[in-house]
């Protein structure tokens, strides 16, 4: 995986151009839908490829958990065993650790846990973690790190920064010790940047890291349960601090539109989210005209598009009426159908903002989207 940085605009916002091994190239900004469990909830291979989606998320904790390595790696790898020939990027599991923490015991070596299934004991190291992600073939690797919660006090985000920068260097010894035996030579590994809240923690995060050779930076430690507008100015802060580096930049967690082109402007080029398939089960819609709930009572009788200006299959197939009658009886056929067409909204938003970024135009169309996706909800 290579990535080439093409127009700047609008500040810190830019267009980028992701290209695989396999040869496969896709602009950013980008969203990728999560596959944690090697799966996008409720939704095919096909129907990723009909939403033109590129580049997947899954997560080597889950994965290791169950099915297991050992089966992925009969399989051929995680393409192979998910049949999918698109980019995969895999979380190294660091906030599964800071989540589930009732069941982790952080040391130096690494974080010792039970398994959420069945209770059995676990380690993951710096470096068996970058060896799962290889075994696994991801496109994009990612480092395990401490992931703190909002709010974190001033030491422990010192702590955990410091435990976040020695597990790097070594997960970058392994990696580098892989490519010197020619495996994984196509495969971008991604230092993830901590710091809690601290812009100062956060910039000797980002030296540091470069210092140790790293050539790709994901944003951690964000979504995690602080105010929008502290999301917001840490992201700003970060993307500042890799201003005059070509790496890309993925910030971890984040798929509301609104809060897809908030990082889009800030600079962002990756992220990922289960937002748009976890409120598509929940009956939501995401849609030009903002956030539609298929419970509604209007559409009953409505026999329009979910979102007139989508050209998804769910849109040009079937009409509200359909999809409320779906949700009302509880059949799972809407989970497809509206997974779908979320997935579908997203990709295409992340095209609307690569073409803003490109035209220069960047804050005038972010002011239309707002205005339309604000004003326009319709929800009980």
């Amino acid at each position: 995986m290579k990535f080439e940085a093409l127009k700047n605009s609008s500040g810190l916002a830019r267009v980028g151009r992701v290209t695989l091994a396999n040869g496969l190239s896709f602009k950013t900004p980008a969203f990728m839908p999560v596959a944690t469990q090697a799966s996008v909830k409720a939704l095919g291979v096909d129907d990723l490829k009909a939403a033109h989606v590129r580049m997947l998320l899954s997560n080597t904790y889950h994965l290791v958990l169950r099915p297991g390595l050992a089966v992925i790696q009969r399989a051929g790898g995680l393409h192979r065993f998910m049949n999918w020939d698109g980019g995969i990027l895999t979380d190294s599991g660091g906030f599964q650790v800071m989540s589930l923490n009732h069941l982790v015991r952080l040391s130096e070596e690494g974080a010792s846990f039970r398994s959420h299934i069945d209770g059995q004991l676990w380690k993951f190291t710096p470096e068996s973690v970058i060896e799962a992600q290889m075994i696994l073939g991801s496109d994009a690797v990612t480092c395990l790190d401490v992931c703190s919660a909002y709010p974190v006090a001033a030491d422990e985000s010192r702590q955990a920064l410091e435990m976040t920068l020695r597990w790097s260097e070594r997960a970058k010894k392994r990696f580098d010790g892989f490519q010197a035996q020619g495996q994984g030579e196509d495969v971008m590994l991604f230092g993830i940047v901590q710091g809690g809240f601290d812009e100062v923690l956060r910039r000797e995060a980002v030296q540091r890291m470069a210092g140790m050779g790293f050539e790709a930076f994901a944003l951690g430690g964000l979504s995690v349960g602080e105010p929008k507008e502290l999301t917001w100015a840490m992201t700003e802060t970060i993307c500042r601090f890799l201003q005059e580096s070509s790496a890309p930049r993925y910030l971890m967690g984040v798929g509301d539109p609104l809060d897809f082109w908030e990082a889009c402007r800030r600079g962002v080029d990756l992220m990922d989210c289960v937002l748009p398939t976890r409120n598509a089960r929940n009956g939501q819609a995401l849609t030009s005209l903002g956030k539609l709930y298929v419970k509604n009572r209007d559409f009953r009788d409505d026999n329009g598009p979910l979102d007139p200006e989508c050209p998804c299959l769910t849109c040009r197939s079937h009409s509200r009426a359909y999809l409320a009658h779906l949700y009302h009886a509880g059949e799972l056929l809407l989970y497809r159908l509206l997974s779908l067409h979320n997935i579908a909204f997203m990709i295409r938003l992340a095209e609307k903002i690569q073409q803003a970024i490109e035209a220069d135009r960047l804050d005038a169309a972010f002011n239309e989207f707002r205005r339309n996706y604000a004003n326009k909800a319709l929800s009980l």
